[in-house]
C-alpha cells in the first residue's frame, strides 16, 4: 500500500492517515513553502483519534481516490492532531468563530493562504454528497480553489479583519504589577458566578445546560466550593450542594459511566444522560476522579467514593502504560461501529447470567425495557438498589452484590470482543491530571496504591518530557516531541502540589518551583497580566494566545493563578503571589461579563480572597501520620496540608525554618502569617475553626452530614 509522508509520524490520529490517497503533510514549514511555490491554498484538517466524526469524514473523504485527487491537484494538504499541536488547534478554532460566528469543533476543516497562514474560509465535518444543508465535499474544494484563485484582494482584507478580530477578544487591562497587600478583588465575580450556576442547572437530570450534555466538572467543583465557602456562615447555601450531589450522583446513574468497565464516556446525547457519545478520555476522567473524591470527602456519599475507586480503578487497569505514565483515549467505535463494544442484546446477557441474577440486573439496568441503541441495550441504571430490594425482598446489600457480580461476569465476556483503539501517546498535561486525581482519592479513599500509581507517573513525566532543560508535551513509542504549552506546565505544578500533600518528597517540591519559575520566565504576559499558551520564543499560529476561559480541560490561566498563590504561600515566595494576582486582575473583566465561562478563574478568585491556610506536620512518626490522615479526610479546598518527615533531606529554607521535634508539632500558616507551633491535635483543630475532632468523610466542619436535606438524599437515590 502507498503510504504518504505521515507515515514518520508518532501520532495514531495521523498514522491513521498515512495510507490515504491524499498527499498529507504534517504542521510545518515543508507544506506551506511547497504551497507558495505552487501558488496553491492549504486545506488544514484537525481532528484526533478517538473523534467519530474524524472517522466519518476520513472514510469518506480523504480514503476516495476520486477526492484525493481533487485534493492533492489544487491544495497542499496539512493533517493535525490537536491532542498533540493544541496551539494549532486552537488559533484555528478561534479564527473558525470569528469568521463564521459559529462554534468550532471536530474535525476542523480550514483553509489557508500559503504565505500568511491565515485562514479565508472553513468549517466543521463536511460529507461527501450535499445533504443537511452543507455541499458535497468535492463541489466545496472546487469553490475554494476557484475563490483564491480570483479573489487574492479580498483575502488579504479579510486577514487584516481577522487579525483585528484577534486582536480584540485577546483579553487586556491587567495593571503592570500587583501588591501583594494590595485589597483582592471584589466578590462581585463570585456571586456572578453563582447565579449563572442556578440559572444552567437541570434541577430533574442534574447538570448544567441540555443535550449534548458534558459533565462540565468545573462547574460542578465550583458548586461544592461555593457550598464550602458559606458552610460556617449563618446561611449555608445548600442549594449549591444540592446542585453538586444531584450533578454528580445522575452522571453515576447514567450511560455516560461506563457500568461494566469503570470510566466515562466523553458525554451525553440527551439530556438525561442515558445514550453517551462513547469515547473515553484520559482528562474528563482524571478531572471526575479527582471530584468524585472530594464529593465524597464533602458529603460523605459512600456511591462517590464508589464511583471515585471504580474510575481510579479503570485508569490503571486500561490507560496505564508499563513505565506508569498514562495514556490518551480509547476510541468510541470499534469493528466500524459506535459503541459497538459496550451494547448488548438482551438475550446475550440472559446467557451470561444465572435466572435469579438476571432478573434483578435485567430490572437495574433497563433489560427488561425497550432497546435504546439501534435495536440494542446500552446498560442505564433504570431502578434504584432500594425500590429493587423491596420488589425483590432482599436486602440492599444483596442486591449490590447480584449486580457487582453480573457486572463481573459481563466484563469477563466483553473482554472477548474487539476492543476500540486506544492512543498511546503520553500528553503532559492530561497526566497531570491523571496524578492529581490519583493524590486526591489517595488520600480521601486512604489507598497507598494509587499514592504510589501517582508518585510513578510524576516519575514518568521528569525521566521521558523533560529534554535539554525544557518540557515537552507528548511522549509517544520513544520519541519526546513538542514544546511543552502553557497547559502542560500549570497543571503539572498543580499536580505536584497535590502529590506534595499526599507523600512529600522534596524533589517534587524542587520540580515545583522550577515550573513555577518558568511560568514566569516563559509564558507571563507581565504588563497586561496572565499567561500566554505558547512559551516566549516558540511557534504561535495567528500569534500568542492567551484565555481565561475554561475548555474541556481547566484553564491553563486559572490553574496557574491559583497554583502560584499556594506555592507562593508555602515558598514564602513574593514573585509567585504577584504575578497571581496580575493574572487576577487582568480575567477581571471576563469573569464578570462571561463568569459561566470562567470557573476556574473565579476558584482562582475564592482562593485569593479566603486566603490559603498551609499545615505542615513535622516529626513524630505514626501520630503525625495520624494528624495528616485526619485532616485529608475533611473537604477544606483552600486548605493543604504536608506531612514532611523528621528526617527530610534538603529542605528549602521555607520549610527548613519549620523544624521537626520527638513528637508530632505542626505549624499553620493564614497567608503570610504563621502561629506559634502546635504541639495538640486538638489545638490544631482549634486553630483551624473545626469545632469537633474529625469524625471522616461528609464532617468538612465537624459537622456530620451537613446538608441531610439536599446532598445526602440525590445521592441515595442510587442505591
Amino acid at each position: 500500500m502507498r503510504r504518504n509522508r505521515l507515515q514518520t509520524e508518532t501520532s495514531a490520529y495521523l498514522l491513521q492517515h498515512a495510507g490515504h490517497p491524499v498527499d498529507w503533510f504534517p504542521w510545518g514549514d515543508e507544506a506551506f513553502t511547497r504551497a507558495l511555490a505552487e501558488d496553491k491554498p492549504v486545506l488544514l484538517s484537525v481532528g484526533y483519534s478517538a473523534c467519530h466524526w474524524c472517522h466519518v469524514m476520513s472514510h469518506e473523504s480523504f480514503a476516495d481516490p476520486a477526492i484525493a485527487a481533487v485534493m492533492n491537484a489544487r491544495f497542499v494538504n496539512v493533517k493535525v492532531d490537536r491532542e498533540e499541536r493544541p496551539d494549532v488547534d486552537r488559533a484555528y478554532q478561534l479564527a473558525l468563530q470569528l469568521l463564521t460566528r459559529s462554534p468550532g469543533g471536530w474535525p476542523l476543516t480550514m483553509f489557508l493562504a500559503p504565505d500568511d497562514r491565515r485562514p479565508f474560509f472553513g468549517g466543521t465535518y463536511f460529507p461527501r454528497d450535499a445533504g443537511r444543508g452543507l455541499p458535497g465535499f468535492t463541489d466545496l474544494l472546487d469553490r475554494v480553489a476557484d475563490y483564491f484563485a480570483t479573489n487574492r484582494a479580498r483575502i488579504r482584507a479579510q486577514r487584516d479583519a481577522l487579525d483585528a478580530a484577534i486582536a480584540a477578544v485577546q483579553p487586556t487591562g491587567g495593571p503592570p504589577d500587583v501588591s501583594i497587600d494590595a485589597a483582592p478583588i471584589d466578590a462581585a465575580p463570585i456571586d456572578a458566578a453563582r447565579t449563572a450556576l442556578a440559572a444552567a442547572f437541570d434541577p430533574e437530570h442534574g447538570g448544567f445546560g441540555t443535550a449534548p450534555k458534558f459533565p462540565h466538572p468545573a462547574m460542578i467543583e465550583r458548586a461544592l466550593r461555593h457550598w464550602y465557602a458559606t458552610s460556617s456562615t449563618d446561611a449555608p447555601d445548600l442549594h449549591a450542594l444540592f446542585m453538586a450531589a444531584l450533578s454528580l450522583t445522575r452522571i453515576a446513574e447514567g450511560g455516560i459511566r461506563d457500568a461494566i468497565g469503570g470510566g466515562f464516556h466523553r458525554y451525553a446525547v440527551d439530556r438525561a444522560w442515558r445514550i453517551p457519545h462513547f469515547e473515553k478520555m484520559l482528562y474528563d476522567n482524571a478531572s471526575l476522579l479527582a471530584l468524585y473524591a472530594q464529593a465524597y470527602a464533602a458529603t460523605g456519599e459512600t456511591l462517590f467514593a464508589h464511583v471515585a475507586a471504580e474510575t481510579a480503578g479503570w485508569a490503571l487497569r486500561e490507560m496505564r502504560a508499563p513505565e506508569g505514565g498514562f495514556y490518551a483515549s480509547l476510541d468510541a467505535d470499534s469493528d466500524g461501529h459506535e459503541g459497538a463494544y459496550y451494547l448488548w442484546d438482551r438475550e446475550a446477557v440472559a446467557a451470561q447470567l444465572e435466572p435469579p441474577d438476571f432478573t434483578v440486573f435485567a430490572a437495574r439496568f433497563g433489560l427488561d425495557g425497550a432497546p435504546n441503541v439501534d435495536g440494542r441495550w446500552h446498560l442505564v441504571a433504570t431502578e434504584s438498589v432500594t425500590r429493587l430490594a423491596e420488589r425483590f425482598d432482599c436486602t440492599e446489600a444483596e442486591v449490590e452484590a447480584t449486580l457487582a457480580r453480573g457486572c463481573r461476569t459481563l466484563a469477563a465476556h466483553r473482554a472477548h470482543r474487539s476492543r476500540p483503539a486506544r492512543d498511546e501517546k503520553i500528553l503532559t498535561a492530561w497526566n497531570a491530571l491523571m496524578i492529581k486525581g490519583l493524590a486526591i482519592a489517595a488520600r480521601t479513599l486512604e489507598r497507598a496504591d494509587l499514592a504510589q500509581a501517582a508518585l510513578d507517573a510524576a516519575d514518568f513525566v521528569e525521566a521521558h518530557l523533560w529534554r535539554d532543560g525544557r518540557l515537552h508535551a507528548v511522549r509517544a513509542g520513544d520519541r519526546t516531541r513538542f514544546p511543552a504549552y502553557l497547559d502542560d506546565h500549570a497543571l503539572l505544578a498543580d499536580a505536584l502540589l497535590e502529590l506534595l500533600q499526599t507523600r512529600w518528597r522534596t524533589r517534587d517540591y524542587t520540580r515545583l518551583t522550577r515550573l513555577a519559575d518558568i511560568l514566569l520566565e516563559r509564558f507571563e504576559d507581565v504588563p497586561n497580566g496572565g499567561f500566554f499558551f505558547t512559551a516566549d520564543g516558540d511557534e504561535a499560529p495567528l500569534g500568542r494566545l492567551k484565555s481565561f476561559g475554561d475548555d474541556a480541560t481547566p484553564s491553563g490561566n486559572a490553574v496557574a493563578a491559583e497554583t502560584l498563590l499556594r506555592i507562593g504561600y508555602l515558598a514564602g515566595e513574593p514573585r509567585y503571589l504577584r504575578a497571581a494576582r496580575r493574572a487576577l486582575a487582568a480575567a477581571t473583566r471576563p469573569m464578570r461579563t462571561d463568569p459561566a465561562a470562567h470557573m476556574g478563574m473565579v476558584n482562582a478568585l475564592e482562593c485569593d480572597r479566603r486566603v490559603p491556610k498551609t499545615v505542615v506536620i513535622r516529626g513524630g512518626g505514626d501520630e503525625a501520620g495520624r494528624w495528616a490522615r485526619e485532616l485529608h479526610r475533611l473537604y477544606a479546598p483552600e486548605r493543604s496540608v504536608f506531612a514532611i518527615p523528621a528526617d527530610e533531606p534538603g529542605l528549602p529554607a521555607a520549610l527548613a525554618d519549620k523544624p521537626a521535634e520527638r513528637g508530632p508539632i505542626a505549624y499553620l500558616c493564614v497567608g503570610t502569617v504563621c502561629t506559634a507551633p502546635i504541639r495538640d491535635f486538638g489545638a490544631l483543630l482549634a486553630a483551624l475553626g473545626i469545632q469537633n475532632a474529625p469524625a471522616g468523610p461528609g464532617n468538612s466542619h465537624g459537622l456530620a452530614n451537613p446538608s441531610a436535606d439536599t446532598a445526602a438524599t440525590p445521592a441515595n437515590s442510587s442505591r
